[in-house]
């Protein structure tokens, strides 16, 4: 099923909170008629709401009864009702309990403070109050629901909000005297993650600006400043002029799902490679290629949604100093990833062979994944799961076992980081019981 923005009025195609839109199914006739809301729970738990608010405010806004505890997942309005007609109810639910009165973002927690509603950003941290007069703010006073397992979304987010602060202000490397590439830091090489979704405006707007320059059916690239010749001679010539560690650096080969057939030798990968290598060279450093561009060149190769552009990516765009570089490279990367298991791994499996590359130079540079990580979990381009799995078996299909041992070693404080937050949790879960 095809997802649309939680906020229909916004347009950006990469705006990163979606939900299926509502899907129904009309049954009986004459006085016992009624629309089944076949999606309800996928839609309330994409807004970190249970589904009996969502179902009772339909209600309420069309005067119908509802079942608000199904427990065959079939929840019913009585009477027959369009599903474009409860999405633009729907709407008004998001506006009203929904999106926070500051960002506008929908990464809020409910919480009930002296018979009052408060929406509790943990994008902005902005806390608003919910309109007391409304039908439903009374509905939902009465139905606070109990503290369990079902809570363990909304306490992971409180935590990744702590864990931006940690990522943030500790756990400083060899470059920490060096200030953040994208002006943003504060002279020791930490990130204001605060102002990611500001750059994700910018960026958006810059993509679409410069989209408008190219032919997507293949034709030349209007603006010619960035462009360079991607002729198979060329490409070749340019690649054999490369130094060997790039070379091995971007290698693709050896993987077990080869996408599409697109294996070793001279594909769309090496051309986007080979292309950021050249216009760091050029600008005088990786800092300098900015992500719009970077992203137009994938898309005009037709490779902005593969997970092997994320490989290439992870190993280009970051050298050494990564642990500096990664909240600039942060809304391109989460443009690319979305929430696709495939790319998550491949953005673990680039740093390996990243890391392994750097280790030649700096054996030392293992000392950093702990940071990488937090990075990545933070400020979700990586979740919890896929980086606890990732941790639990060195892999050789990224890079040497020797080297995947090492990697997966340094990243052991996080990976019990994670664990110890985990059963803090479930703790909490039995003393709420």
């Amino acid at each position: 099923m095809s997802l649309i923005n939680v906020r229909r009025d916004n347009k950006d195609p990469f705006y990163r909170y979606k939900m299926e839109r509502i899907n129904t199914k009309i049954e009986g006739k004459g006085n016992g008629i009624k629309t089944v809301v076949v999606n309800l729970s996928s839609v309330a738990q994409s807004l970190a709401r249970p589904g009996a608010y969502l179902i009772k405010y339909f209600g309420f806004e069309l005067g119908a009864q509802t079942n608000i505890d199904p427990a065959d997942d079939r929840w019913i309005i009585n009477g027959a009702h369009e599903a474009s007609k409860l999405q633009e109810l729907l709407d008004g639910f998001i506006a009203k309990f929904v999106l926070c009165k500051g960002c506008k973002n929908p990464e809020t927690v409910v919480h009930i403070v002296d018979g009052k509603i408060l929406l509790d950003c943990k994008a902005c941290g902005h806390r608003s109050s919910v309109e007391p007069q409304l039908k439903l703010t009374g509905f939902i006073l009465k139905n606070v629901p109990k503290k369990g397992k079902k809570d363990k979304a909304e306490r992971k987010a409180a935590r990744k909000a702590k864990q931006n602060g940690t990522a943030n202000g500790s756990g400083a490397d060899d470059n920490s005297d060096q200030a953040s590439p994208n002006g943003n830091g504060n002279g020791n090489g930490e990130d204001k993650y605060g102002d990611i979704a500001s750059d994700d405006d910018e960026l958006t707007r810059k993509i679409k600006t410069e989209a408008q320059s190219i032919d997507m059916k293949g034709a030349a690239v209007r603006d010619d400043d960035w462009a360079v010749d991607m002729s198979a001679e060329a490409v070749k010539a340019r690649a054999e002029q490369l130094p060997g560690e790039f070379k091995a650096r971007l290698a693709l080969n050896g993987e077990e799902d080869d996408e599409e057939g697109e294996g070793g030798g001279d594909t769309v990968y090496d051309q986007l490679g080979t292309w950021i290598q050249e216009q760091a060279e050029e600008k005088g450093s990786i800092d300098k290629v900015e992500d719009v561009d970077i992203f137009i060149k994938a898309k005009e190769l037709g490779i902005e949604t593969k997970h092997r552009t994320v490989l290439v990516l992870i190993q280009t765009i970051f050298d050494e100093n990564i642990t500096t570089q990664i909240a600039k490279r942060a809304p391109m990367l989460k443009r690319i990833v979305l929430d696709s298991e495939r790319h998550q791994k491949a953005v673990l499996g680039g740093t390996e062979r990243l890391l392994g590359q750097l280790s030649a130079q700096d054996p030392e540079i293992f000392n950093k994944v702990v940071k990488i990580l937090q990075q990545y979990y933070a400020l979700d381009i990586v979740p919890e799961p896929v980086i606890v799995k990732w941790g639990s078996k060195a892999s050789k299909k990224y890079v040497d076992l020797a080297t995947s041992k090492k990697v997966r070693k340094a990243a052991e404080p996080f990976l019990t980081w994670l664990a110890e937050a985990e059963e803090e949790e479930d703790d909490d879960d039995e003393d709420d019981e």
